[in-house]
């Protein structure tokens, strides 16, 4: 995206306005303006929704899936059996999505419900014989997507944003505002 383009404002040469550029309000006690084209979190934010709406749209036409829905099926397929506490420990979605998604994921029996034998007051879940099915399925074709998305990459940046993902996971489990 071009600098001096910016279609959040609305100041971008040619838009037609006639008049100066607003001053931005967004400043920090440095003077830096938020730049939001440059903005980490934004940025991160817009390639994870692009990325989540091809898969989604993917998902939804072969498997009848939705984002979450899938997310709940990955973690149980790598860590099962697993509590809905944990679900969402594992994919930092909120307590109602997930709940949704085990809810239709129960009537689509692509789980199941299990009382933990060590604490009955535990629910795990873990994937149906039909759901291990779809996730036989699904899993090769997130790999080959994954694979397509990163083939410009060299080895070493792929190392490199490896590395730099899972510091920046933890630096952001550690800051705050």
């Amino acid at each position: 995206m071009s600098e001096s383009a910016s279609p959040i404002s609305g100041n971008s040469p040619g838009s037609g306005t006639g008049s100066a550029p607003r001053p931005n309000p967004a400043r920090g006690e440095d003077g830096k303006s938020l730049r939001l084209e440059r903005f980490l979190p934004y940025r991160l934010s817009i390639l994870a929704n692009r990325i989540s709406s091809t898969l989604a749209r993917a998902y939804a036409e072969t498997f009848d899936l939705t984002i979450p829905e899938w997310r709940v099926m990955a973690v149980l397929g790598r860590f099962a059996p697993l509590t809905a506490n944990a679900i969402c420990e594992a994919t930092q979605m909120d307590k109602v999505t997930v709940s949704r998604a085990v809810q239709r994921l129960e009537r689509a029996r692509r789980i199941e419900r299990t009382t933990d034998a060590a604490d009955r007051r535990r629910v795990l879940l873990r994937l149906s014989a039909d759901g291990l099915d779809v996730y036989g399925r699904i899993a090769p074709l997130a790999l080959d997507y994954e694979e397509r998305l990163i083939a410009d990459l060299t080895p070493e940046e792929r190392d490199a944003l490896v590395l730099l993902i899972d510091r920046l996971t933890d630096m952001a489990a550690r800051t705050e505002i």
